[in-house]
């Protein structure tokens, strides 16, 4: 193999980059990214960088020694894959002819319908979706967000910080709740409450009420309505695989791949929130839309992409982490709904506690606030990985 095209500037894409060159190949490797920018780092989208206090520069993810080992196509969209071929289409007209491909394209932010246009309405999935809606952030306005997952939280969090009045709507009757299950995900409830957030849960949004192109509120299904100035909706994301149609691969909620997140063709692997793969096992697909899935996945992938075969499986951690208010939350393992939860540390009500899930006398996911430390120990203890297989 003598050449390598990464779809996707994101952190998926870039750890390829990067798990390439440290795998030892010394080949020719592109790095195709729709948006303009070098990849950068999501996370703080909806926190320090969102509030102002977090400049451009510390979301890089490349360094000047990463970049200058990768032929960069930014601002540049693929069309169309001949995977068999190895063949990329460009947005630009380019054609682009590698051994390998990496599928790193992540997805797009999900919307509401009829509200493209709409000013004052605003996604968070990009760094220009951030910087549109810092700008909006002035004092008096009044949000609403449309879902209270981790992103509609933490988004909540930092306009809170910032002064603002804030109303999450949830159609769940607790928010995180197919997460974390109902008992955990109430201390998120109340995370909200005393920061002086207003969460309503089981509210469905009927319409945007707007004025002169410009958002004034929003209807819920029943015909309350709810003054808003600046809406912004996080109600997930839809994995980037159109642009694959006709390509061969097989496609549905993201790019089907094997426990070695490789596709039916050996040259062809997918990273991050793109990829449905499947355990070593086998069973149903699974695809994760974490920070820590996506920078774990590329070196198994890679692996195997130089390999030409399958020499390495993919275990995920289920590590997730998120900001909200004053307080660090982590989860880890495989909780379901059903599990146990057992505090080793604190309890619900505690400004920091441990909790264990428990299923048949087996700890399967550790969940934890404000106790990283704590976290970190019975992480290693409890939940070990096997070494993946060389």
């Amino acid at each position: 193999m003598k050449s390598v095209a990464i779809v996707g500037a994101s952190l998926a894409g870039a750890r390829a980059a990067q798990e390439l060159r440290a795998q030892g190949f010394d080949g020719r490797v592109v790095l195709v990214g729709a948006e303009p920018h070098l990849p950068y780092d999501r996370p703080p989208l909806s926190k320090a960088f969102l509030a102002g206090t977090a400049e451009r520069e510390s979301l890089d993810l490349l360094d000047a020694e990463d970049t200058a080992s990768l032929e960069l196509r930014l601002g540049t969209r693929a069309e169309r894959l001949d995977a068999a071929g190895g063949r990329l289409v460009l947005s630009d007209g380019a054609d682009l002819t590698v051994d390998g491909v990496v599928l790193a394209t992540g997805g797009r932010a999900r919307t509401l319908p009829g509200t493209a246009g709409v000013s004052g309405v605003h996604v968070l999935r990009t760094l220009d979706d951030a910087l549109a809606l810092r700008a909006e952030l002035v004092p008096g306005v009044r949000v609403v967000i449309v879902g209270a997952g981790f992103i509609g939280a933490e988004v909540a969090s930092t306009c809170r910080s910032l002064g603002l009045d804030v109303t999450v709507l949830e159609t769940l009757a607790t928010p995180l709740e197919r997460v974390l299950g109902p008992r955990l995900a109430e201390v998120c409830s109340r995370l909200h409450d005393r920061h002086g957030t207003v969460l309503r849960c089981g509210a469905a949004v009927d319409e945007l009420v707007t004025a002169g192109g410009r958002v004034t509120g929003v209807r819920l299904v029943g015909g309350e309505e709810l003054p808003a100035d600046v809406v912004v909706v996080g109600i997930g994301m839809v994995p980037a695989t159109e642009w694959l149609a006709g390509s061969g691969l097989e496609v549905s909620n993201g790019v089907h791949v094997s426990s070695g997140l490789v596709t039916a063709l050996p040259n062809v692997v997918a990273v991050g929130d793109v990829a449905a793969y499947t355990s070593e096992k086998g069973g149903r697909r699974h695809r994760h839309e974490h920070w820590t899935n996506a920078s774990e996945q590329a070196g198994v992938a890679v692996a195997n992409l130089l390999a030409g075969a399958t020499t390495r499986h993919y275990a995920p951690s289920g590590y997730v982490w998120s900001d909200q208010y004053e307080g660090t939350l982590q989860l880890a393992g495989h909780p379901e709904r059903g599990d146990e939860v057992v505090f080793t540390e604190g309890g619900p009500d505690a400004p920091a506690f441990v909790a264990t899930y428990q299923r048949d006398g087996v700890t399967v996911g550790i969940f934890a606030l404000n106790s990283a430390k704590q976290f970190t120990r019975l992480r290693r203890q409890a939940l070990r990985r096997p070494a993946p297989v060389a």
